[in-house]
Order: structure tokens, then C-alpha cells, then sequence
């Protein structure tokens, strides 16, 4: 007896559901951008006032109340020469690709995080990278992101713990690698930072950085910086 093979298509009731995308979860941490007051030149308007009024030979005419009218007569002159007797001082939180930007301000002073010393695999650091999360607009892009940046991890850790030295190691490290950064400068070379880094075509994080030193400024020093916030407005 021959048997008949069964030639006939067997079509499944319903299609197979397609398997789902998981998100990929980090393993590294992810910090905020944040800006902290070190330091200001103590009395900082009286300190510009003095040295603005030897111009004009007319020390006689401080008191105390004449520094803000005296150096907002100054700013708005455009004679910020004199601003630049007053410095101030901040420790910036951001990613390295933000810090490559800031340093191009050569007035400026610089102290940052350096990867070539900084051993991220140690206990103080947590043994993982800190990351500041870029602004996505879709989750897909922001899940790509952070599988990139595990990959990236996890080679910086291997390399490491193979006794490759930090400095070697770093070169695998991502553009968003959290760093800290002191900035240090005057008053003159502040208002120019805030002017080109708060320009509607400046990165977006950057806007948002020296967008906090703004308002510091517009808290503690308004006088230094009231035509750039007209200018916002």
C-alpha cells in the first residue's frame, strides 16, 4: 500500500506575533547638568567702581550706594574694560563634548575631570562611566543611545581590568562622558560666554548650562548682565 503525501497548505489560524523590542536598560548613570557658585571677587561692583573711577579722577564721589549706578553707566557705554576687575568663579557639570566648546574661551581659566587619572572601575566612582543624557526627541533614538553607551562601558571595564591604564582606555569612553570643569573669569569675558553660548543657534545643552550662570548672574548681579536679558526678551 502507497501513502499519499499531503500536498495541501496548512495555513496557521493567526499570524505569529512578532517578537517584542526590549528597551535597553543602562547600567551606567546618568547625571544632571548643574552649575555651583565657587567663587566671586569680594564686593565685586565697589571693587570695578574703584578702579573705573581713577579714569575720571573722581574717587570723592563713592559711596555707599554709587557702585550699581557707576557700573551700569559702564556697561551701557560699552567701557567694559573695567568689568574686568571683577572675576567669578563656577564648577560646571556636563558632558565632554560641551566642555570641548568651553575651553575654546581662552580668557577663561580651566581645572577639568581628567579621564587620563580618573579610573571609573573604582569603588569612589561607583566601577561605571557617568553619562549626561543628550535631549532626544524619540525613545528609539534615546534606546540606541543607551545601548551604545553600555557597549562602550563594558569595553572601557574590560580594557581596564585587563590592565590597560585609564589614560589608554578613556579613547572608547563616549562624547557624553560626564565631566566637571571650573571656569574662571571676569565680569567682561562672562558676558561674552553668556552673549554667544545663549544665542538661539548655540547647542541646545549649552544653552541650557550657561543658561544657569545667566541667572546667577541675574540673582546676584543684575546690573552685569540687564541688556543681555533685554535682548532675550
Amino acid at each position: 500500500m502507497v501513502l499519499k503525501r499531503d500536498l495541501r497548505v496548512r495555513v496557521p489560524l493567526s499570524p505569529p506575533k512578532p517578537e517584542r523590542k526590549k528597551m535597553t536598560q543602562p547600567t551606567f548613570n546618568i547625571v544632571e547638568p548643574k552649575v555651583v557658585h565657587n567663587w566671586t571677587t569680594p564686593n565685586a561692583l565697589q571693587a570695578i567702581e574703584k578702579a573705573g573711577r581713577v579714569c575720571y579722577k573722581s574717587e570723592d564721589r563713592i559711596t555707599d550706594e554709587s557702585a550699581e549706578k557707576f557700573v551700569r553707566m559702564l556697561v551701557n557705554r560699552r567701557h567694559e574694560a573695567m568689568i574686568e576687575h571683577a572675576c567669578a568663579s563656577f564648577i560646571l557639570t556636563t558632558d565632554r563634548g560641551i566642555t570641548h566648546e568651553l575651553v575654546r574661551h581662552r580668557l577663561a581659566s580651566f581645572a577639568q575631570e581628567s579621564t587620563r587619572y580618573c579610573n571609573y572601575s573604582k569603588d569612589k566612582f561607583k566601577n561605571q562611566i557617568s553619562v549626561i543624557e543628550p535631549p532626544f526627541t524619540h525613545s528609539a533614538d534615546r534606546d540606541a543611545w543607551a545601548a551604545s553607551v553600555n557597549v562602550a562601558q563594558h569595553t572601557y571595564l574590560t580594557m581596564l581590568n585587563r590592565g590597560v591604564t585609564p589614560q589608554i582606555a578613556r579613547s572608547v569612553l563616549p562624547t557624553c562622558t560626564k565631566a566637571d570643569i571650573v571656569l574662571t573669569t571676569n565680569f567682561r569675558e562672562w558676558r561674552h560666554i553668556l552673549r554667544l553660548r545663549t544665542a538661539p543657534d548655540a547647542h541646545p545643552q549649552i544653552i541650557q548650562l550657561i543658561g544657569f550662570v545667566k541667572q546667577w548672574f541675574q540673582d546676584n548681579y543684575p546690573v552685569i548682565v540687564e541688556d543681555l536679558v533685554k535682548g532675550d526678551q
